[in-house]
């Protein structure tokens, strides 16, 4: 594997591999790499001749800098994690070489920028569509990966795509779970064993609404959901909300499309999200 930590150099090193009609596939990330993560890459050394994986904690997406402080930087850890499945590039840029001074970013994202995670982190999405629009720049990949489990960024990236007409195909994958079922995070490793248990009852609440949306409806499966949540004092739930996927409009009962059920909560003091479809036909 082949680290490069400058935009030109990572330019010039794919510039002759594109030149070969090689396709490039991208896994953005902000490190500290799970099983979640290497599904990712999996899935794009399937799809790509080259694959280059990105590790920057993109600082324009924090809103709360104690966040961005305590967000794990394993970095020899990760490294090796990359060298076991045979990432062809890491790209590992310092802050000073994604951003200049006095950098302004501002796009138009519609009602998908205010709700949700949104509403919890103000100006989040903006620090995403930022940093990825240039990574797509730098890379000009041909495929970018993507995880589920940050659904409303997936949808946002669309976005982006869409607006700044980017050519590039996304691939969104499956979140990857535990054997009991919660959803892979960075964050997770923040959690004591305790922690941990609390965090299971998470993915039973979707599972609760998923499995009852078809026979009970929406409305008394969330209902069911949320009871589960309460009856834990350990989880401070932010949202907790059924949408369309492409919108992220919530919903009250099903109308034979696919939803999207998502939830945010505070588990001893870690923010986790999850979410999972919902097959209303």
């Amino acid at each position: 594997m082949k680290t490069i930590r400058t935009k030109s150099a990572l330019k010039a090193y794919l510039q002759p591999l594109r030149d070969k009609n090689k396709t490039i596939g991208l896994v953005p990330t902000m490190g500290a790499l799970h099983p979640g993560h290497l599904s990712l890459l999996r899935n794009a050394k399937s799809r790509c001749d080259i694959v280059v994986c990105s590790i920057f904690v993109n600082p324009t997406q924090f809103n709360d800098a104690s966040d961005l402080e305590k967000y794990p930087r394993p970095i020899e850890q990760d490294t090796a994690l990359l060298e076991s499945i045979s990432c062809d590039v890491l790209f590992l840029p310092d802050v000073e070489e994604m951003y200049g001074e006095n950098e302004h970013w501002h796009i138009d994202l519609g009602s998908l920028e205010t709700m949700w995670e949104g509403a919890f982190r103000p100006g989040h999405f903006q620090g995403v569509t930022q940093v990825v629009y240039k990574l797509f720049q730098i890379v000009q990949p041909h495929y970018a990966f993507f995880g589920q489990k940050d659904f409303q960024q997936c949808m946002v990236v669309r976005r982006l795509v869409d607006i700044m007409q980017v050519p590039v195909r996304l691939v969104i994958c499956p979140i990857e779970r535990s054997r009991e079922g919660l959803a892979l995070s960075s964050r997770n490793v923040r959690l004591s064993d305790h922690g941990l248990r609390d965090a299971l009852d998470l993915s039973k609440a979707l599972r609760l609404v998923r499995h009852g949306a078809k026979e009970q409806g929406l409305s008394k499966s969330k209902l069911a959901a949320n009871a589960l949540l309460d009856e834990n004092p350990n989880i401070q739930v932010e949202y907790f909300a059924i949408c369309k996927p492409d919108t992220l409009l919530e919903v009250k009962e099903c109308e034979g499309e696919q939803l999207v059920a998502l939830i945010a909560a505070y588990i001893e003091g870690v923010r986790l999200i999850d979410n999972m479809l919902i097959d209303c036909q």
